[in-house]
């Protein structure tokens, strides 16, 4: 694999899926594979999970780490052609891209939607001008449409706690008080697209997601209906993609509740995290035995670990 910038870049999901969960039982097994190399983590947004769990798990493969926060610490970078640079971008992603991949064996990059210009969103600038222009292996911990470190780890969850071959798993938005981006629940449904599952997306009318990745997915705008007999809730927000990046109405009643995840198979709770309590999801579900969110974030570390062996693998 030489970058790793869709969970489509995986040669297999099912058997990617179980390498991880085979190299999470011993997670140092590798250790002396990246001896010698060094991977960049580039954060143009803040970051918990997707930061330290990539790190600790090129720690694990015996890589070096270099880590650099854009916003606080490194000069604007300006990603068009053709600019003249007279305002506040002093250096321009052809020079950057090529010094840092002078300096690392791999670059990994955070890059958030603007949600101002779906067309710009689409065109993933900064990871595709990265892929451009630096020549190293490229891999995405979050940009403007996509997070498939997310989803990986979201596959490895749902693959460790099934109890059905093919389980029903539903992908509900829930509101949020910020517009938020589209890239989580982009990669959960393409990941979901490629398992053998009964897999639903529920949501209020108006918040479709783009319809080339949701494609032949089932939608069901009864939150409740779509919750019934679901083996998996897997809860996110979303603003608008028709009305690019808008919130079109608050939707308080679609908050995950203990009522709700009655009407499931004695589903399991799941989330990206962070995640605002009370208003996305009630306590009584966030505390509860059913909710795997904290198992859910620590296979953050397996998924981007296998990741980097499969990159390793092919330098």
């Amino acid at each position: 694999m030489e970058n790793y910038v869709n969970i489509t870049d995986l040669d297999n999901l099912q058997d990617t899926v179980q390498e991880a969960i085979e190299l999470k039982k011993e997670e140092l097994q590798y250790k002396t594979l990246g001896e010698g190399k060094t991977i960049c983590l580039l954060f143009f947004n803040n970051s918990l999970r997707t930061r330290l769990s990539t790190q600790k798990a090129a720690q694990n493969l015996g890589m070096h780490t270099v880590v650099m926060s854009f916003g606080s610490e490194g000069w604007q970078l300006e990603f068009e052609d053709g600019v003249v640079m007279n305002e506040n971008k002093s250096e321009h992603i052809k020079e950057a891209a090529k010094v840092i991949a002078q300096y690392c064996d791999i670059v990994a990059i955070r890059a958030f939607a603007l949600l101002t210009d779906k067309e710009k969103d689409e065109a993933e600038k900064v990871i595709n001008s990265f892929k451009k222009y630096a020549k190293i292996p490229v891999v995405n911990m979050e940009s403007a449409t996509g997070h498939p470190l997310q989803a990986l780890a979201d596959a490895i969850t749902i693959e460790e706690y099934k109890t059905e071959k093919k389980p029903k798993v539903v992908l509900s938005w829930a509101p949020h008080p910020k517009v938020l981006p589209h890239a989580v629940a982009n990669s959960f449904v393409e990941m979901m697209q490629l398992q053998e599952a009964d897999f639903v997306i529920t949501h209020p009318e108006g918040y479709e997601l783009n319809p080339e990745i949701t494609k032949n997915s089932k939608i069901e705008y009864n939150q409740e209906k779509a919750f019934e007999n679901a083996d998996f809730i897997y809860v996110k927000n979303w603003s608008s993609y028709k009305d690019y990046g808008k919130v079109i109405k608050k939707d308080t009643d679609w908050m995950i509740t203990a009522a709700k995840m009655k009407l499931t198979n004695n589903g399991k709770f799941m989330h990206c995290l962070p995640v605002r309590r009370n208003v996305v999801v009630a306590d009584e579900v966030l505390d509860s035995e059913n909710s795997i969110v904290i198992q859910q974030a620590n296979n953050r570390t397996y998924a981007a670990q296998i990741v980097l062996k499969k990159i390793l693998d092919k330098i």
